[in-house]
């Protein structure tokens, strides 16, 4: 397993960053926009087609002015993938960050990165043991950036069920939304994680947001469907569409524990992917 510390593999995993960064902050995927193209033929409330024609429309002005998607633009999480035969290091990891404050000034991104107590801002998106790389094994080398913004953040939520209360969980789902309202910024996209520890149900549920939302298991489905009828609709203005889509993700856990955490997405559900050229 080799260690990659070359100068210019640094700077390319620095400029892959960037890029990711770039393209998430800028260009929404074409799944999520194809969910909002179709929530605009099928709403029947005008006030809701109105607010999902000004959302299209914003998406495209943000793609021919190369301007972010929103004002918000977040914290970047990242996720790395990398070849076995690779060690991820702590030259690497700077090399991301680096690649994060070229994103925030040659954006550019609004700072949003501050301590949690004095709330000091770092200019730079980085520092104050930002939220760590998240770093799995893969064939190819690649950088996913998913801006998270705090509109939807804030609302998120996780339980600790009992294994018996299975069942609940898609009250626990909807529940979690309606307690949301128009906050998070809707239609919205759930993410879900079952299962785990409470840490790991969380990342479950942020994972869940970098999935595909041109499909949906029947049950995800079901509980899409629930939450539409809230009736919450586009910026909680009213309306059938409340969410584009729930993706769900789970992992083993323990016997006597059944944790569930819903990570919720605004419509400018962001997020690319760029691979390092080694």
């Amino acid at each position: 397993m080799s260690v990659l510390s070359d100068p210019d593999v640094l700077q390319r995993i620095s400029d892959a960053t960037c890029t990711a960064v770039r393209d998430a902050e800028i260009f929404l995927p074409g799944d999520v926009k194809d969910r909002l193209k179709h929530a605009l033929e099928v709403e029947s409330s005008p006030v809701a087609k109105q607010e999902l024609a000004n959302i299209l429309e914003n998406i495209c002005l943000a793609e021919e002015r190369s301007a972010p998607l929103c004002q918000d633009t977040g914290i970047p999480v990242i996720y790395v993938t990398i070849p076995s035969s690779v060690a991820w290091s702590g030259e690497m990891e700077e090399a991301v960050y680096e690649g994060i404050r070229t994103a925030t000034r040659e954006i550019p991104l609004r700072p949003n990165l501050v301590d949690p107590l004095n709330r000091e801002n770092t200019q730079t998106n980085t520092g104050l043991s930002m939220p760590p790389v998240h770093v799995k094994a893969g064939d190819r080398f690649t950088i996913t950036v998913l801006p998270k913004g705090a509109g939807s953040e804030n609302v998120s939520d996780i339980r600790m069920m009992n294994p018996s209360e299975k069942g609940l969980i898609p009250k626990f789902i909807v529940e979690t939304m309606l307690t949301a309202g128009g906050r998070p910024c809707p239609p919205v996209i759930l993410g879900v994680g079952i299962g785990g520890t409470f840490d790991i149900a969380a990342s479950l549920a942020k994972e869940a947001l970098l999935e595909p939302v041109d499909a949906m298991s029947p049950c995800e489905q079901e509980i899409c469907d629930q939450v539409n009828r809230l009736g919450i609709g586009p910026m909680g203005l009213g309306g059938d569409t409340t969410c584009l889509a729930v993706k769900v993700k789970t992992a083993g856990c323990h016997t006597a524990s059944l944790p569930v955490a819903v990570n919720i997405q605004c419509w400018a559900a962001r997020r690319a992917t760029v691979e390092v050229a080694l």
